[in-house]
């Protein structure tokens, strides 16, 4: 196969890192580095670009990039014609409203009229059209929560990831406007030889995101609760129950999602489980 996929990342930031984290876990190999433009994979047919986020989902609708990874926010804000092929699952975040700490916060009404500060016109715009608010919305490039200490506007809206920025600078986050995480984008049209590529790209994510969400469980279990510990632990077709050097006991693996991890666990030694290992895993492939 002779063609390469191009794959826009940002080239620095916390998405740079969780994005190129996951191509690692992916066994995808490739120089990642400050300064630097681009990079070729040694061992699966990819070159990558380094580009402010801003500027990826317009390289992937000029098809310049056949894929990129952005946040949700930064796609929907900037309305380029590109399509989400998947949702990554790192780099969360949330954008939202905020006004000093001593305003008096009833609901998104109390923003008709006033002064919004923003990097994201167009999602608040649309928002405050959806709730029937009337706002003059500042579009500002950087440190929004400066805002209202200068006097430029009543209230802001940004990105909130832990809240630390808002505090520190006055402010009390009231109203969630918009949850955003790491997508993969395409452009709307691919032919047959990326999609392939594309393809296989997204077998090795699934199996990695897969994997995170579930934990490898050994145990020990007294036969007499085999049943009731196995119906505990459905694994991926069925647990594995093999029988131990001592009499009346088995060993049983299985793989176990992490969200009912704990309340599982403990239902498990209720039934008599003892020595119990949880181990992480590194793939899971259906």
């Amino acid at each position: 196969m002779s063609s390469v996929l191009r794959i826009a990342l940002q080239k620095s930031g916390r998405l740079s890192e969780d994005s190129y984290q996951l191509f690692k876990e992916c066994g995808i190999r490739f120089d990642y580095g400050t300064g630097k433009l681009k990079s070729v994979s040694s061992n699966f047919p990819a070159e990558f670009l380094f580009l402010r986020d801003d500027d990826i989902p317009g390289y992937v609708e000029d098809g310049v990039a056949d894929l990129g990874i952005v946040g949700e926010n930064v796609a929907v804000e900037m309305g380029r014609q590109v399509q989400t092929i998947h949702k990554l699952g790192f780099s969360k975040c949330r954008l939202s409203i905020a006004v000093p700490r001593g305003t008096d916060w009833t609901g998104i009404q109390c923003l008709e009229g006033k002064n919004i500060a923003t990097s994201y016109p167009n999602l608040l715009g649309n928002y405050l059209t959806e709730q029937g608010v009337q706002a003059e919305i500042h579009e500002i490039s950087g440190s929004v929560e400066i805002a209202p200490s200068i006097g430029l506007a009543e209230a802001v809206c940004d990105i909130v990831s832990s809240g630390s920025t808002l505090l520190s600078n006055g402010l009390k986050e009231v109203e969630t406007i918009f949850r955003s995480e790491a997508i993969l984008i395409a452009p709307n049209e691919l032919n047959a030889e990326k999609q392939e590529l594309i393809d296989k790209l997204l077998f090795r994510i699934k199996a990695v995101q897969v994997a995170k969400n579930n934990k490898y469980i050994v145990l020990n279990a007294p036969n007499h609760s085999l049943d009731q510990i196995t119906a505990l632990l459905p694994g991926m077709k069925s647990p594995t129950v093999t029988p131990l050097a001592t009499e009346g006991w088995s060993s049983v693996h299985s793989v176990l999602n992490e969200n009912e991890f704990w309340e599982n666990i403990e239902a498990i030694r209720a039934a008599g489980a003892e020595g119990i290992l949880v181990i992480p895993i590194e793939k899971m492939i259906y």
